[in-house]
């Protein structure tokens, strides 16, 4: 089962879709929720030059910044018992955001983020930075969410790549509690397989040995296309989660070129469990 859940709360005066459902899949979970309020050093908004009177109101700012997130504390804590979550914390960080994530998520299972369409996708709150560097399986949820966070179906894309497996055996403890798991099977052929020899992973048998019963979907889609076929084949299956490896190939060409990890991180309309 999932024991610690952290959540990155974007705001301190009214809790975001993210927020909500953290303290939702906690409170199923019995779990420990953890909602961590970011806040920037501030060496990192102050100019190259400027006047000294614009460099002591940035610093003050910042302390009403802290002051005012502090002061949130107890109010979230008895909002999110009312959800019935055991144990919340508030947590206020300074610094830069994937790194701050990274250090309070030392202590956690999994990372819940809301997909912001307000924020350019390469900006500091960039999901996919975070996803990429806070360590941590990630629970990235879509803006407007308003699905429930209990998981009864789950999708899980699986194409043979190492970044797809940690994605799987990060989420056994939610697969083991649903009450059904659609493998999308996209598998693809390692480019390394002649230069090597290397065992292959048997899925099939992992899942049947933590006793998960599964469908097996075949996705045929390849390049561009895999996201688009992803998101279609779970919403068929009326997924409430899609279980994925992030970033399997470089992360710039991805950016560049597409990718499935791009698509569904712009286009998911559902919880996506992500893994890099």
């Amino acid at each position: 089962m999932l024991n610690d859940i952290l959540v990155y709360a974007n705001n301190f005066e009214a809790w975001s879709v993210a927020v909500e459902y953290a303290a939702r899949l906690a409170a199923d979970e019995q779990a420990n929720l953890t909602a961590a309020y970011v806040y920037p050093t501030p060496s990192f908004m102050m100019p190259a030059y400027g006047a000294s009177a614009l460099l002591t109101a940035i610093v003050e700012h910042t302390h009403r910044i802290e002051k005012e997130s502090l002061a949130a504390e107890q109010g979230f804590a008895a909002w999110a018992r009312g959800l019935g979550v055991l144990h919340a914390n508030w947590q206020v960080v300074e610094g830069y955001l994937p790194d701050a994530m990274t250090h309070v998520g030392n202590w956690h299972d999994v990372l819940v983020l809301g997909r912001d369409g307000e924020l350019p996708w390469e900006s500091a709150g960039d999901v996919g930075a975070l996803v990429v560097r806070c360590g941590l399986p990630c629970i990235v949820v879509p803006q407007g969410w308003r699905g429930a966070a209990h998981i009864e179906r789950v999708a899980v894309a699986w194409n043979g790549a190492p970044e797809g497996l940690r994605a799987i055996h990060a989420a056994m403890p939610l697969l083991k509690k649903a009450g059904r798991v659609v493998l999308l099977n996209g598998r693809r052929r390692d480019p390394l397989a002649e230069i090597g020899w290397r065992p292959e992973f048997e899925l099939h048998a992992y899942l049947r040995r933590h006793g998960i019963a599964f469908d097996d979907v075949e996705i045929g889609a390849t390049g561009a296309e895999v996201g688009e076929a992803l998101l279609d084949a779970a919403a068929r299956a009326k997924a409430d989660l899609l279980v994925m490896g992030a970033y399997g190939r470089n992360r710039f060409s991805e950016w560049v070129f597409g990718g499935a990890t791009r698509h569904v991180l712009e286009h998911a309309g559902l919880p996506v469990f992500m893994r890099h």
